[in-house]
């Protein structure tokens, strides 16, 4: 592709009143009031006069985030072009910096709770969370976000893995929950921010409780099961997992007991499993692995009072490790295991239940979505203000995961980040024809036109005719 005129007489000016680079915010904000979000917001009330009128300010940061803003300063793309003529109530960056900069704890918890009615709201179309009727899961973990300011309230040195190395991170820890079904892309449940030393488990079992009664909400009727990995593994989160009547499947560290366990597990109670490299041998019936799964019953907490003591299920895989010396003729004397190991009370068979543990990595892609979006800076200095940044992160997060589902199949499972640009992204040019009658008009032959009018006519009604 090249240039078809001459540089020499080409200009670029900005001066267009009637153009919008964000056009996709229209049926994103139509979508919010339809799940009532400026009533659910009603109930935050920050104190002091940068406190006053929430819902504006807030409704402002979620469609900022919405459209991309990483920053304070990225709300400005709220006031571009002819963004007021579309929307009411846009508010500058200098004043939302501000507003996040009022928050308490407490105002944080009331957004936290604002959100979780959000999620609710947004699930009452079956199609964000096809099969939750059935099973959904509950995924809990948590990030070390690294921060650079001298003076960021709550940063501290924290453990965190870079590619595979395990390194000390200055930052803050945010703790996140998220639901899914097999069937469905995962929502953010509750989020919480903590100071960048906390504990993987600090708070855990507190968000856990919440994320269950999230799920309830949302119409996840069927099996909850809550999957975590070993940093979570102790008696208060899987006591409060189970006292809120779900499953949970959660990675066991090794120790003595666990490997005294393993080794109990008598060689034909193996089965192999579908895992890279594996064939199927049609003769046999069976995978032909170097993955093998098999199951014990084990207590764990033994040393604790028999209250908090759990006999679940030890879900064993095992991987044969690699002769590295075979390609010199060191031949192996016996076959050498790697051992992972999870503790769990699901009500599915072996295989099933040692596939769907697995499936927990799909966390780390909600994880990664939230840094290639909102979560790409925590920007104030102020705890409460970052702590509330990562709340409003989670409300823009839910809304385009429900636009995508309402655009079509497309974009139901896809990265918030697609959804963004396809969608929300969309330039248009706003005209009025009669009294009142505001039309957009958008580029012509759009790859994505037909997705956009989903969107549109699903939120907004049946798009306008242009004249």
């Amino acid at each position: 592709m090249r240039l078809l005129h001459s540089l020499v007489k080409t200009r670029a000016v900005f001066d267009d009143p009637n153009l919008l680079a964000h056009a996709g915010l229209a049926p994103l904000t139509a979508l919010a009031d339809d799940a009532g979000l400026p009533d659910l917001l009603a109930g935050v009330r920050p104190g002091g006069p940068c406190g006053a009128n929430a819902v504006a300010k807030v409704t402002c940061l979620v469609a900022g985030m919405a459209a991309g803003a990483d920053s304070i300063d990225d709300m400005d793309l709220l006031r571009d072009g002819a963004m007021e003529t579309l929307f009411s109530g846009v508010r500058a960056p200098s004043t939302l910096g501000s507003h996040l900069r009022s928050y308490t704890w407490g105002n944080v918890r009331q957004l936290d709770a604002a959100h979780r009615g959000l999620t609710a709201a947004l699930a009452r179309d079956p199609r964000l969370l096809p099969g939750r009727e059935v099973l959904a899961f509950i995924d809990v973990d948590s990030t070390q976000h690294r921060v650079y300011g001298y003076q960021k309230e709550g940063a501290a040195f924290g453990h965190a893995k870079v590619q595979g190395k395990s390194l000390l991170l200055r930052g803050l820890n945010p703790l996140i929950s998220a639901i899914s079904t097999p069937l469905a892309a995962p929502l953010l449940g509750p989020v919480r921010l903590r100071g960048g030393s906390a504990g993987s488990a600090r708070g855990a079992a507190g968000l856990a409780a919440e994320a269950i009664g999230t799920a309830r909400a949302a119409g996840c009727t069927g099996k909850i099961i809550v999957r975590a990995d070993s940093a979570y593994y102790n008696a208060a989160v899987i006591g409060t997992i189970r006292r809120n009547e779900a499953h949970f499947s959660v990675t066991v560290p090794m120790n003595s007991s666990v490997r005294a366990a393993i080794a109990a597990i008598g060689e034909d109670a193996w089965t192999a499993i579908a895992y890279p490299q594996a064939i199927w041998d049609d003769q046999l019936d069976c995978w032909i692995s170097d993955a093998e799964v098999a199951e014990v019953q084990y207590t764990a907490f033994a040393s604790k009072k028999k209250s908090e003591q759990v006999t679940a299920r030890l879900i064993v895989r095992r991987i044969r490790a690699r002769n590295e010396q075979a390609d010199r003729g060191q031949e192996e004397l016996f076959p050498a295991w790697r051992h992972h190991a999870v503790l769990t009370d699901s009500p599915f068979e072996l295989v099933q239940a040692e596939g769907q543990h697995r499936d927990h990595a799909i966390v780390e892609q909600v994880i990664a979505d939230l840094g290639a979006g909102p979560l790409a800076h925590l920007p104030s200095g102020v705890f409460a203000a970052n702590a509330a940044w990562l709340v409003i992160a989670a409300m823009a997060h839910n809304l385009l995961r429900a636009a995508g589902t309402l655009a079509g199949t497309r974009y139901a499972r896809a990265r918030t980040a697609t959804i963004r640009r396809d969608l929300v992204t969309m330039p248009a040019r706003t005209a009025r024809h009669g009294r009142g009658n505001l039309v957009l008009h958008l580029p012509a032959g759009h790859h994505r036109e037909q997705a956009w009018q989903n969107l549109w006519t699903e939120t907004c009604g049946p798009p306008a005719q242009a004249a």
